[in-house]
């Protein structure tokens, strides 16, 4: 089983992850939010990393595999904008004012 970890390890593509888990997903829905799937899906193995640390490699894949599948439901439901997973959907546009930023006195 360390071999499937070392071939997991080895995964850089948001495709490659789940064929290696067999799960299906939606090439479109894969291609508009590719990096927004695989942060929130680095942000779970982060906390599978700090909460499972005396779990077998097949229970640590098999929650690997719960995350992905978790995280791709994530942009099922919601957009990379309502999930602000970058630094870049924090920050407010400088010199910009918005609508909801004017009153009518």
């Amino acid at each position: 089983m360390s071999s499937d970890l070392d071939k997991f390890k080895q995964i850089v593509d948001a495709e490659d992850y789940f064929e290696f888990f067999q799960l299906p997903y939606d090439q479109k829905v894969v291609n508009v939010n590719r990096l927004h799937i695989l942060r929130k899906f680095s942000q779970f193995m982060q906390e599978i990393d700090e909460n499972y640390t005396d779990i077998s490699t097949s229970d640590k894949l098999s929650k690997y595999c719960e995350a992905l599948q978790k995280a791709y439901q994530v942009f099922l439901d919601s957009t990379p904008q309502e999930q602000k997973l970058f630094k870049v959907f924090n920050e407010k546009p400088k010199n910009v004012v918005t609508l909801t930023e004017i009153t009518s006195d």
